[in-house]
């Protein structure tokens, strides 16, 4: 019985690596014509740096150039030590940030037009069957953006919409990705994976990605204490909300007590909020409350 290899598909793909050097933070963002782009192109490792590899993906880039680049190698020195030992790296292309914030970025010869890379201060931009000018829009976002309000995943996002935005990927759209890494900044303490949020298919998939990473923010953002709502201001509004969801039975007296308490504490944690709250403190973050204003506002 005869068989017939099947040739992968190229990842035509525009996508940035990034450092924040104020937070220790690594990042990829992608958007692709492909499923899932996510799951193959992002890599990254906190104190070792970030990984995009695409085109004919060769998927060992990342785990082992973030190895090569946790062992003190440059971003330059891992992609030059990975191409020239890959036999088909003329249709490779990789970026790469390292642990010091240094970029680098390759695009074998054999990559579909329109293909290319933008590296600057801490990061590499690249992408390959683009519309010519993605990837010098996404550079010049991420520079304008980088250090302004919000954190690395927004200036990553802000990269990709440019980039969407000045043409993008040729063929169109489909699934986009940000991943974003800290020591200890993943869920419990205990891991890197600050933020991974993946948009797999959808007509707009940046759109959605833009979505999603607001509501990260919502759970999972640094709470500002001095924009905190005193309870004791709120209470009959909350009391009249926690009766409609059915948390609270008692008096809408005013009187935030320790049955009041206990409601809010039920409904902040049924809504995947208490990372944001506590359940404890004389005061509830802003955001929460906006959140719970309107989803269970009075109408």
């Amino acid at each position: 019985m005869m068989t017939t290899a099947v040739r992968p598909q190229p990842i035509a793909t525009f996508s940035i690596v990034a450092y924040d050097p104020t937070r220790a933070e690594w990042g990829v963002a992608v958007q692709s014509k492909f499923l899932a782009v996510g799951a193959v192109v992002s890599w990254a490792r906190a104190g070792a740096g970030a990984v995009a590899t695409q085109s004919y993906a060769n998927l060992t880039y990342g785990p082992e150039g973030l190895d090569l680049m946790a062992g003190g190698a440059s971003a330059a020195e891992a992609i030059e030590l990975l191409t020239n030992a890959d036999d088909g790296r003329s249709q490779r292309q990789v970026g790469m940030v390292d642990a010091q914030g240094r970029a680098a970025s390759f695009t074998g010869d054999g990559c579909h037009d329109w293909a290319g890379h933008v590296v600057g201060d801490g990061f590499a931009c690249q992408g390959n069957i683009l519309v010519p000018g993605t990837v010098e829009a996404m550079a010049a976002r991420f520079e304008a953006v980088r250090g302004g309000p919000g954190e690395l995943a927004d200036w990553l996002v802000e990269a990709l919409a440019a980039g969407q935005a000045a043409g993008g990927d040729s063929r169109g759209r489909q699934s986009a990705a940000v991943l974003v890494v800290r020591a200890g900044g993943g869920y419990g303490g205990n891991n890197d994976r600050y933020l991974d949020l993946r948009v797999d298919d959808h007509p707009e998939p940046i759109e959605e990605l833009k979505r999603i990473l607001g509501l990260h923010h919502l759970y999972f953002g640094a709470v500002d204490p001095d924009a905190a709502i005193p309870l004791a201001t709120i209470a009959t509004e909350l009391q009249e909300m926690l009766a409609r969801t059915g948390f609270y039975a008692g008096p809408v007296n005013g009187q935030f007590d320790d049955a009041t308490r206990t409601a809010l504490r039920g409904l902040v944690g049924r809504e995947n909020l208490e990372e944001r709250w506590d359940g404890t403190g004389d005061a509830i973050d802003r955001f929460v409350m906006e959140y719970l204003r309107e989803r269970f506002g009075q109408a």
